[in-house]
């Protein structure tokens, strides 16, 4: 899909909004160029020495005329205002609703925080939006409805008028695809330029050495080199159609005034004929000035639809069928010949994985590095997609039941999870409302959060920063570890959870999701040996094969 045509859908959304713009500028337009015949007019009365009431009432139509124009344009700003603030309600939800959603090999060779960034290029559809409305529309109508004015005058005028959108028609066209690909060059290395700036400030401790600090600086100014490179571009071809509107504005100028001149002389046409004819001429010049000068307008915008529409064409998790699962009874997992490719690998992570997990069991994941226990966890946990094979939950083909169901049902501890910013409270319950105060105790007393809640003078409402910077990694895993529980799922999923922990914390927690009153199957992948202990199966992970799964 071409930006262009991004850009058009986007407008359908909302075309009762731009079918009430492009009403109010024509109309405003009309008015406009009415302007010229009633000041014609009144020329008239004054050049045969009437002073007349007609010639009061003209004057006040034309003051009328003058304020109507102004008041439709604020009523189209009210209406421009509106659109933007339904183009931001939009684009927020469209990234709030599918970020969580998108597939893991959509995002595999892409950082998921530099895609939501592309959220800003909402400011610039905003913006350019609105200008493009009023400015677009009311210059494009203006030419339009002034050609026919000039038209009317002699018959002559619509040979220039021919020619006059025939050139136009020309810069636009020969002009615009170039335009919108250096757009999207510059847009690019300007989103390059903000992603190393926000890797420099994630990772402040490495460069603050001499030798990260030159690092810095150096990448930074190939990245801008690139950037302004590119822009150089793009402006080379804005300079170029200004250039053509510069040459054109003269020739048209000059020719329409030495005709207009003509024509007086031979009394083709009177003085206020004449006079109205170069005010519309003006008008016209003026117009078509703000339509090519607007393209860089337009450049803008069809690029930032083209980078958010980016976003929204990444491919998300199928959630079309709709068999429910039931929990009830506690949720049986069975893998049958499941293998897992990552994006771009030449060979599979998991191979022909075979596998049944009863409810409540205990399940301990080991193996070396890269032998595929964090894989298996995740495969299991529907935080991947199986590349062949079928996953059973409950003996349901989770592709054809309610994977969101399934997740709602289980907790998960994944490795590199951190908390986000908001409150504590938040952060443990994510506001669902079904989570008592009871809940909630009963959950930071489990995981070692009490004592750390009664130290914080806002306890619970104690507002966390990205990443949980101010916490420390102990603290930041249980607050983790107190979200996968809280809602006492059916299956707990853990990547090593307790690894930041002292040894005393973690057998302490190891302890408790392992108690005889707790009913839920916990699949845990560790190199803690005290989960091994604990669990009543040991699965063993080489080279993405099972080549140990014994019951204990």
């Amino acid at each position: 899909m071409t930006p262009l045509k991004r850009y058009y859908n986007l407008l359908k959304l909302d075309k009762k909004d731009v079918y009430q713009i492009v009403f109010y500028a024509a109309f405003a337009g009309l008015i406009s160029l009415s302007l010229p015949l009633g000041i014609q007019a009144i020329i008239n009365f004054i050049q045969g020495g009437q002073a007349s009431v007609s010639w009061v009432v003209l004057i006040i139509m034309v003051t009328l005329g003058v304020a109507l124009v102004g008041i439709l344009t604020l009523m189209q700003l009210r209406i421009t205002e509106n659109l933007q603030q339904k183009i931001f309600v939009r684009a927020s939800f469209e990234f709030a609703l599918r970020m969580p959603k998108i597939k893991y090999e959509e995002l595999y060779d892409q950082y998921a925080p530099e895609l939501a960034n592309r959220f800003f290029d909402t400011l610039t559809i905003q913006k350019g939006t609105s200008k493009l409305l009023l400015d677009f529309s009311t210059a494009l109508l203006q030419i339009l409805l002034g050609i026919i004015l000039l038209s009317l005058y002699h018959p002559v005028f619509i040979i220039f008028g021919i020619l006059l959108l025939v050139i136009l028609y020309a810069i636009l066209k020969f002009s615009y695809e170039e335009g919108v690909q250096t757009s999207l060059k510059e847009s690019k290395f300007k989103y390059k330029g903000a992603y190393w700036l926000q890797e420099i400030a994630r990772n402040r401790a490495t460069f603050k050495s001499t030798t990260g600090h030159d690092y810095a600086l150096h990448r930074n100014d190939k990245i801008v080199g690139e950037y302004v490179g590119t822009r150089e571009k793009h402006f080379g071809i804005m300079k170029r159609q200004f250039s053509q509107l510069i040459l054109f504005k003269v020739l048209i100028t000059a020719g329409l005034l030495s005709v207009g001149g003509y024509l007086v002389l031979n009394q083709q046409m009177n003085i206020g004929q004449f006079v109205a004819a170069e005010i519309i001429i003006l008008l016209v010049m003026n117009s078509i000035e703000k339509t090519i000068t607007g393209l860089e307008t337009l450049y803008d915008v069809v690029t930032s639809v083209e980078k958010i529409g980016q976003v929204s064409d990444l491919e998300l998790d199928d959630e079309k069928a709709a068999k429910q699962i039931s929990g009830e009874n506690g949720l049986t997992l069975e893998a049958e010949d499941v293998c897992f490719r990552f994006p771009e690998a030449d060979k599979n992570a998991l191979k022909n994985i075979k596998l049944k997990i009863e409810p409540g069991e205990k399940v301990f994941i080991s193996g070396r590095n890269a032998s595929g226990k964090t894989t298996l966890v995740r495969l299991l946990s529907s935080y991947l997609q199986p590349s062949s094979g079928i996953f059973y939950v409950n003996e349901s083909n989770l592709n054809k039941a309610d994977s969101n169901q399934y997740r709602a049902l289980t907790g998960v501890v994944l490795q590199g999870e951190t908390p986000f910013e908001g409150t504590l409270l938040e952060n443990i319950t994510l506001n669902n409302p079904e989570i008592n105060d009871e809940r909630i105790k009963w959950a930071l007393e489990q995981t070692g959060l009490t004592q750390f809640v009664k130290t914080l003078p806002l306890g619970l409402d104690t507002r966390i920063t990205p990443l949980g910077r101010q916490l420390t990694a102990s603290v930041a895993r249980k607050i983790i570890l107190a979200r996968a529980i809280i809602k006492k799922p059916g299956v707990l999923f853990l990547e090593d959870p307790t690894e930041a922990m002292d040894e005393e914390s973690a057998k302490k927690i190891i302890d408790f999701l392992f108690a005889p009153e707790h009913k839920w199957t916990v699949i845990v992948a560790s190199v803690n040996n005290y989960w091994k202990e604990r669990c009543n199966r040991h699965i063993e992970m080489n080279d993405g094969t099972i080549t140990t799964d014994i019951k204990l």
